[in-house]
């Protein structure tokens, strides 16, 4: 890994500006009315999520100008504090509970997510073992086994929170990584088929995620329950028509819709700016999955070319995600859209990722 000199990538970044001032304006959209209800200032949601964008945006430069021979270097202690992290946000009375998960550690009305920042260190870490010259992914017992551990460990430690949809993004982008890295496909099909079953057992094991699976498929049969959230986003995106209701029309925000500001901000985007503004949104995020995969392919070493790749899947995978969700594709999980929902840790930790994405991005020709 050599020293970076280079200007970064551009594209991504205006792509990124482009994405934080549309949700800085939904976000202010979207939960006016609420916030006006609950405290009394319309502009609450708004101007938080402005000082996450500026402090976000702050730590990305930040990130996208140290050397990069740092991430190696850290890989290791960011792994260890994250696992830490989730251990402690477990103890009863240390945790914070929000939305039936105890997600979250602070003090007062700063708080952070603890599993938001996991992803991004397994995504370091397992770059950094992949890379290793004696590292043999091909041998099932000394390379894959070991490789496939710190994800589940994750996974299982995010679960107990619980927190299914960060879950799936993080094992998600391990998998990915075991396949880039030259693992068979044998021991991933075998992994795969383990992980459905175990998919189905975790569903299973919690009454509340049957009640999700169940409102998917036919969320009209429970209206007033299971199936509330996914029908009010439905009433939400489908009268947005080509050009949408107009920016500030939505009717969805006004205490119909659940979370619309933070889980189900796409759906009101759909609402107020129609077929156009959620595919222009949509063509955004493209547009950094496909610079951000030029990244990792052009990469000079393969411990930049796994930390690129990652990256960009995790990104890719948390927003199709989480339209999938609103749109009544994926049954409904608890995870945010990046760059665009409420919510500090989620924000900063997608724009420090982007921070990393455009450091290494200096060592590519644009």
């Amino acid at each position: 890994m050599k020293r970076n000199a280079a200007a970064p990538d551009y594209v991504i970044v205006v792509a990124i500006f482009l994405l934080l001032s549309i949700g800085v304006v939904m976000v202010y959209s979207a939960s006016a009315a609420f916030a006006q209800f609950k405290y009394g200032d319309a502009f609450y949601f708004a101007k938080r999520q402005f000082l996450f964008a500026l402090l976000g945006v702050l730590a990305m430069f930040w990130i996208a100008g140290i050397d990069p021979r740092k991430f190696y270097r850290y890989a290791d202690a960011a792994l260890i504090i994250c696992f830490v992290l989730l251990i402690i946000v477990l103890i009863p009375g240390v945790g914070i509970m929000r939305n039936g998960a105890r997600s979250w550690l602070g003090i007062g009305a700063f708080s952070i997510q603890p599993s938001e920042f996991m992803k991004l260190a397994v995504i370091a870490f397992l770059a950094k073992l992949f890379s290793r010259p004696d590292y043999d992914l091909t041998n099932f017992r000394k390379g894959f086994l070991p490789g496939l551990l710190i994800p589940v460990l994750a996974f299982g430690l995010i679960m107990m929170q619980p927190d299914l949809g960060t879950g799936a993004v993080l094992v998600g982008t391990g998998l990915f990584l075991l396949l880039a890295a030259g693992a068979r496909m044998k021991h991933l099909g075998g992994v795969m088929v383990l992980g459905a079953a175990g998919f189905v057992g975790l569903i299973l094991a919690a009454p509340y995620r049957i009640q999700r699976i169940v409102a998917f498929l036919n969320p009209w049969q429970d209206p007033l329950g299971a199936g509330y959230q996914l029908i009010q986003s439905l009433y939400a995106i489908g009268p947005g028509g080509l050009l949408g209701l107009g920016l500030g029309m939505s009717r969805q925000k006004h205490l119909y819709l659940p979370e619309p500001h933070t889980d189900f901000i796409f759906s009101i985007l759909a609402e107020e700016l129609g077929y156009l503004g959620a595919a222009g949104t949509v063509i955004l995020f493209a547009v950094i999955v496909w610079r951000g995969f030029r990244v990792a392919i052009h990469s000079p070493d393969m411990f930049t070319g796994l930390l690129a790749a990652g990256i960009t899947v995790m990104i890719m995978l948390q927003s199709v995600i989480n339209i999938g969700v609103v749109s009544g594709a994926f049954p409904v999980t608890g995870i945010t859209l990046p760059f665009l929902s409420y919510g500090g840790s989620s924000l900063t930790l997608s724009l420090a990722a982007v921070g990393v994405l455009l450091n290494l991005s200096r060592n590519v020709e644009h």
